[in-house]
């Protein structure tokens, strides 16, 4: 997994390196050579005849002066673009007194390097600066942002007035949580992360990486039977919301548990039965299951808040509460969470963690990570936040998981989602491993139906179908 800082611990971690002993002149040196090297593998690769560094007054500037003067000294035609309110920081002023080469009065070349603004950015974008983004937004040229693309907000992702449209970032010492989360997507492009000696001892969040999934997926003894995998129950559906259930039956079954369990309601039940004969329809939830996954589709009310109580006070196992779950515990009362044997994951969308939080869905979205791990650390339960990117908190660490893509933003892939997270967890995976598995699983099924049906044609059953090609990708 990748570590992953907010601004403040970044700007801790760059105050205990320099307290250890290396100067921030050093620093800024191997931040603009890492640059230098990433813009030159670019030009090599596009064939790129001219390369403008548009830098700011802070060390972000600094750096792409550090890597300005390097590629001038390498014989590539650079250009700086200078964009500068007020007072150069000691270090950025040390660096463009140290270039020698051209200047430009307005922003154009094959490739524009953006290093305006880096983590220290708080506030929103105006005047020159904001002229600048717009400029380089328009040039058409290949963009490389440093650090964080211009303007984005390095702790939630979004865009402060406006922001840079790089094409790749370069990440320095450590990626920042805001090229992940809300518009970051959008806006950072490909992510290089260019280590420069830079020691963090606790990263804000990690970023799940392939390999990570992967051993999600063990290889299987041939000498094991069905009672080796767990057993998962799904409670779900209502006449109002059917396919919620088919969606979680089906997912579930994919996600490699030996038992699957639905509690549906009565009227429902021939219809699944024909279509999923495997799994094992009841009429009263089974607390003896090694993971129950309750709410998709339940609609919210006194009944559904009856049941998710009933679980909370009685059952002991791994529990997945989703959509009118926790609409229904955001209606009638949190306090359930915090008397409970369960161990007990939620899975919100903005919307809903907004209303489990009292506040805003803005609110939200402006500190997605601290107001997940807030709400763990409150009520001991793990948390899987969803979004363009998810995080998942537990109270002691935070994950985000990237993968996936608008393939997803259709109804039902919540249902889907909620399905393999039960599976996992019944098949041994503790909750925030379960969730950060079927994630990551459920995303990289979107991909493939992006690529063979688009994201604009895919629906939940496809995606669906394609979760078990996803499964046959990490496994082989």
């Amino acid at each position: 997994m990748k570590d992953c800082l907010s601004n403040a611990a970044m700007r801790n971690a760059d105050k205990k390196t320099i307290e250890s002993g290396i100067p921030s002149q050093e620093l800024m040196q191997r931040a603009g050579f890492a640059v230098a090297c990433e813009v030159e593998r670019a030009a090599k690769s596009l064939g790129a005849k001219s390369i403008q560094f548009v830098c700011g007054a802070g060390n972000n500037g600094g750096d792409g002066y550090v890597a300005a003067r390097l590629l001038t000294e390498k014989g590539f035609c650079i250009s700086v673009y200078a964009v500068e309110e007020g007072k150069l920081s000691a270090d950025c002023n040390r660096e463009k007194l140290a270039y020698n080469g051209e200047y430009a009065d307005k922003i154009q070349g094959d490739i524009i390097v953006d290093c305006l603004f880096g983590t220290g950015l708080s506030r929103k974008l105006g005047g020159k600066y904001a002229q600048a983004v717009e400029d380089i937004n328009k040039s058409g040229a290949y963009v490389i942002s440093v650090d964080i693309p211009s303007g984005l907000n390095g702790d939630n992702g979004l865009v402060m007035g406006c922001a840079v449209r790089a094409n790749e970032t370069i990440a320095v010492a450590y990626p920042k949580l805001g090229l992940y989360l809300n518009d970051g997507a959008d806006y950072s492009g490909k992510i290089t992360v260019k280590d420069i000696g830079i020691m963090c001892d606790m990263p804000s969040a990690r970023v799940a990486e392939e390999a990570d999934v992967r051993r999600f997926y063990p290889k299987r003894r041939r000498n094991t039977h069905k009672g080796s995998y767990g057993k998962a129950c799904v409670i779900c559906g209502s006449k109002k919301y059917f396919g919620a259930a088919v969606l979680a039956v089906s997912s579930a079954l994919k996600s490699g548990c030996g038992y699957l369990y639905a509690l549906v309601p009565s009227d429902l039940k021939r219809q699944l039965a024909g279509k999923y004969p495997q799994c094992i329809y009841i009429d009263r939830p089974i607390l003896s299951v090694d993971a129950i996954a309750v709410g998709m589709g339940m609609g919210c009310n006194r009944h559904t808040y009856k049941l998710i109580k009933r679980l909370l006070k009685n059952y002991d196992g791994k529990l997945i509460i989703d959509a009118d779950g926790l609409n229904s515990l955001a209606k009638y009362g949190k306090e359930p969470l915090l008397n409970t044997k369960a161990q007990v994951l939620i899975t919100p969308h903005v919307g809903e963690m907004a209303r489990l939080c009292g506040c805003s869905a803005e609110e939200v979205l402006s500190a997605p990570v601290e107001v997940a791990k807030n709400f763990a650390q409150k009520y001991g339960v793990c948390v899987h936040l969803k979004g363009c990117s998810c995080i998942t908190a537990d109270g002691k660490e935070c994950i985000i998981t990237d993968r996936g893509s608008t393939a997803l933003a259709k109804a039902g892939s919540g249902d889907l989602l909620s399905g393999l997270i039960c599976g996992n967890a019944a098949r041994g995976l503790c909750l925030a491993d379960a969730a950060v598995c079927a994630q990551y699983t459920l995303g990289l099924a979107a991909e493939l139906c992006s690529q063979k049906y688009s994201d604009y044609a895919t629906t939940s059953g496809e995606l669906e179908e394609n979760i078990a090609c996803a499964v046959k990708r990490l496994t082989e």
